[in-house]
């Protein structure tokens, strides 16, 4: 660090008082002389900015007269962990010439991300604010702020992966679709979600991988045999002997999409496991390792990846299953039907790619999902495999399903009860989850997890999971009954930025659903389609209405895979149903207290240097 000393006071200023507040750059310095020597720190409290010349010193123990936070003069370290510490200054007495060093501390950055981690661990919202808003203004990535919330998440809650780490990365996956100013208030609602879950929970202690075969031809298991270990042992519900099987896995330097290959083989060997959570959970813990940086290849980020990966399994051992719900049992055994349909997928899987090389393409994604949103489960599952059948692959057929999904929100109906609206969201966020990780399996060239299989033939144990989501769907039919209009895209004469300027207004006043999808709807056509060009302030706009609400998981559940599902729709009609859906969520779910967004907004003022503590 390059010294910048400044003359700031003499002596004699001292001689009447026992302290003076100085100007060094862009920050009010207190001076205060206690006993027999001088000391310098920042005048304002790094609680909420009230003047530290107005605090009482006592022992050398500086105490703010605002919420009392106590600081040691010398270091300026804090005994008040909400407080954080107050910087302090180094001071030279140069004859009868007070002097400063300004200079910016080096290590700011480490500072700031042991500031956040501080807040994670006490659980701290104003500090997990500053911490985001001040590592995005000094110009860096959210993901080093991101990957410490993530480590924290799963070293530090027994439970494993759950809805506070599910929401830390949808909000990292909404990032690019934000607004830049929108962006540090995304991150702290992430970083404050996974501090509020894992507050007083016990900690995780990790399985240790298997160790090395001393007289194997390999050191390690074959990545095939710990895949089937991993379904056996989830079978009987053994999470100890299921999790090391998955830390081996990714200590063997199994990659993305060989570990969604495991786990949602699992997750597929049971019908809609747990309403569809652990199938969201491991592809959210997925695009987190994405996030992260993870790659296999290199050793990057190797630890936090068996971490996040081993947290996923309790979850999937403990969770309930479906062919032991009566809703799935009866009148209609949904079970016995689908059970019938597996054992007819890898006939249709053969069918399908003689069909494409023949050159059939399959365009029937709005055909199949309507048929999905009819009340016959028989002709649901055999047009799923007539799809395929078709020449249809395993991510079209995903596709559509997810599209059916999203169809039964934007088609929800506000004499519905209030909590229904979840129904519909965990069907939705479970097609999209397997949508997701049937293109990860699918697009990579090589799994070692299926060493013989194509690529479409290693989907067919997710295509399971989808046939599970189209059942779900199907279930969802009487929150159709009768069915919401949704509106078409007409212009109507406004500008589209106008359009989206109403949007905040219509958030405050309560059930304002069939006005949003009205909006959006209004908008698409004013903006000329769906294609990202059109509609990316539009995704702006419903990430910022997001934002401004008190966290609901469901709804940032719904947010967030309306946004995954449109990436893969843009510029098709479907696309703006998905939207419309999503909107049509948010607005059931608003305006709640915003307290989250008040605390946001005075950290933003803090870190502006305003003076909140005046009129």
């Amino acid at each position: 660090m390059q010294a910048h000393w400044m003359r700031v006071a003499s002596l004699a200023d001292f001689e009447q008082t026992d302290r003076r507040v100085v100007s060094a750059g862009d920050r009010p310095v207190l001076l205060l002389r206690h006993g027999e020597r001088l000391y310098a720190v920042d005048n304002r409290c790094p609680h909420m900015g009230f003047p530290l010349e107005k605090g009482t010193v006592k022992d050398c123990i500086l105490t703010c007269h605002w919420h009392h936070a106590r600081f040691d003069l010398a270091s300026g370290g804090t005994f008040d962990q909400w407080a954080d510490d107050v910087r302090a200054y180094p001071l030279e007495v140069r004859g009868d010439e007070v002097w400063i060093n300004i200079a910016p501390p080096p290590d700011e950055r480490e500072r700031l991300l042991r500031r956040l981690q501080q807040g994670l661990e006490r659980n701290i919202r104003l500090v997990l604010a500053k911490s985001a808003i001040a590592l995005l203004d000094r110009g860096e990535e959210p993901s080093a702020a991101f990957r410490t919330a993530l480590a924290f998440g799963t070293s530090y809650r027994l439970a494993g992966w759950g809805q506070g780490l599910t929401m830390l990365t949808c909000f990292m996956n909404m990032m690019p679709h934000l607004a830049p100013e929108d962006r540090p208030r995304a991150l702290f609602q992430g970083l404050d979600a996974v501090a509020m879950e894992v507050s007083g929970a016990a900690p995780r202690f990790k399985i240790a991988a298997l160790p090395p075969a001393p007289h194997a031809e390999s050191e390690r298991q074959p990545l095939l045999t710990l895949k089937r270990w991993f379904r056996q042992f989830i079978e009987v519900r053994d999470d100890e002997g299921a999790e090391r099987c998955v830390v081996s896995a990714v200590r063997a330097g199994a990659t993305s999409a060989e570990m969604a290959d495991m786990l949602f083989a699992a997750i597929t060997d049971h019908r809609y496991i747990q309403i569809g959570h652990p199938a969201d959970f491991a592809n959210k813990a997925l695009e987190a390792l994405d996030q992260a940086g993870w790659d296999p290849a290199t050793g990057a980020e190797q630890e936090l990846a068996e971490s996040v990966l081993a947290s996923l399994v309790r979850g999937i051992a403990d969770a309930s299953r479906m062919e032991e719900s009566n809703a799935w049992r009866n009148p209609v055994d949904l079970v016995a039907i689908l059970e019938g349909a597996f054992e007819e997928l890898p006939a249709a899987l053969e069918a399908g790619a003689a069909a494409r090389e023949s050159g059939l393409r399959w365009q029937g994604r709005v055909e199949l999902a309507q048929q999905l949103l009819s009340d016959n489960p028989y002709a649901n599952v055999g047009a799923l495999l007539a799809a395929l059948r078709e020449g249809a692959t395993a991510a079209q057929v995903a596709g559509a399903t997810a599209y059916a999904a999203a169809l039964r929100i934007a088609r929800f109906h506000t004499a519905n009860e209030f909590g229904d609206w979840d129904t519909v969201l965990h069907t939705f966020t479970f097609a999209n989850a397997m949508h997701r990780a049937v293109l990860r399996v699918t697009s990579a060239e090589l799994d070692r997890m299926a060493p013989d299989a194509t690529a479409e033939e290693r989907a067919l144990p997710l295509l399971r999971g989808v046939f599970d989501a189209a059942m779900s769907v199907y279930l969802d039919r009487f929150l159709n009954t009768p069915p919401a209009r949704i509106p078409q895209p007409k212009a109507n004469g406004a500008a589209p930025e106008a359009l989206l300027a109403e949007l905040p207004a219509l958030l405050d006043r309560q059930q304002q659903v069939n006005q949003a999808g009205e909006l959006v709807a209004q908008y698409l056509a004013s903006a000329g389609g769906t294609e990202v060009e059109h509609a990316a302030p539009l995704l702006a706009a419903l990430g910022r209405g997001l934002l401004r609400e008190d966290r609901d998981f469901h709804t940032v559940q719904a947010i967030e895979a309306a946004m995954s599902q449109y990436q893969l729709l843009a510029g098709t009609p479907e696309a703006a149903h998905v939207l419309i859906g999503a909107a049509r969520y948010l607005a059931a779910h608003a305006p709640t207290v915003r307290a989250a967004g008040q605390t946001f907004q005075i950290a933003e003022r803090l870190h502006r240097g305003e003076a909140i503590y005046e009129e």
